[in-house]
């Protein structure tokens, strides 16, 4: 079937981790909203049984097996897209990795890769894919922070040092493009019912202490953040720019 005109209508969209939780939700959503779609993860296999599903329903999609800690494989899947598309005009860096060890329990290498993960691969992201977004003139990227960028929880050390760097990464991002054509935001979603989070929630369930925390007491759902997403990469929001968009049911006011 065709997908009807949306609020993504023509506009090139690359989403990171683009095959489970937020990236998936965010996939989805923005091809009924019919942009015209690079799909990436570390998964081949599950990234085209993803493309095709879309391609089904009438979306455009390219699909491309990406590890966004490294330099050469981002230039790959950014010369492709400008190669099929012509351009681009949304980043959405949603990849992601965590380790829950606290300051004296983590793991050098768990340090280096959740920090390879999260804060080099989105900056690696958006150095890479800049030229083709400055390009485009009236260009979005919107990277994933978390509550846990914003304030400390007393553990996951290497993820909140990463999500920390995330969010300040994207203000200076957003200040030095404000006047080149590229806006830069970032979401921060507090408990995501995702499959990074889904064995402490079947286990702990609404007695999770965050979810205790958390004003409206449930967790959020993955299309909750994408809709987020939805709104920073659409021209609705043409004069927002460096602004942390915090999306956790209540989490971080009290």
């Amino acid at each position: 079937m065709s997908l009807p005109n949306g609020r993504l209508t023509g506009k090139v969209a690359l989403i990171t981790g683009a095959t489970g939780g937020i990236g998936l939700a965010t996939a989805e959503l923005f091809a009924r909203e019919h942009a015209r779609l690079v799909i990436t993860d570390l998964d081949e296999d599950a990234v085209e049984t993803l493309a095709a599903r879309l391609r089904a329903d009438g979306a455009e999609v390219l699909g491309a097996a990406l590890d966004v800690s490294s330099a050469q494989q981002w230039a790959r899947v950014v010369e492709s897209t400008g190669r099929q598309f012509g351009g681009l005009d949304i980043l959405i860096n949603v990849a992601g990795v965590v380790d829950w060890g606290g300051v004296e329990d983590t793991e050098h290498d768990a340090w280096d890769r959740v920090i390879a993960v999260n804060q080099t691969g989105t900056w690696l992201g958006m150095k890479t894919a800049m030229p083709l977004l400055r390009a485009s003139g009236a260009a979005s990227i919107v990277n994933t922070s978390s509550v846990l960028g914003i304030v400390g929880s007393g553990g996951a050390a290497a993820y909140h040092a990463s999500k920390g760097a995330v969010r300040l990464l994207t203000k200076t991002a957003a200040v030095e493009y404000a006047t080149r054509g590229v806006r830069v935001n970032s979401v921060h979603p507090g408990v995501i019912a995702t499959p990074m989070i889904q064995d402490i929630l079947d286990e702990q369930g609404d007695e999770q202490p965050d979810i205790v925390r958390t004003p409206m007491r449930r967790a959020g759902l993955a299309v909750e953040i994408a809709y987020a997403m939805l709104f920073l990469a659409s021209a609705e929001s043409s004069y927002i720019t460096g602004a942390e968009l915090v999306v956790d049911g209540g989490l971080t006011a009290h």
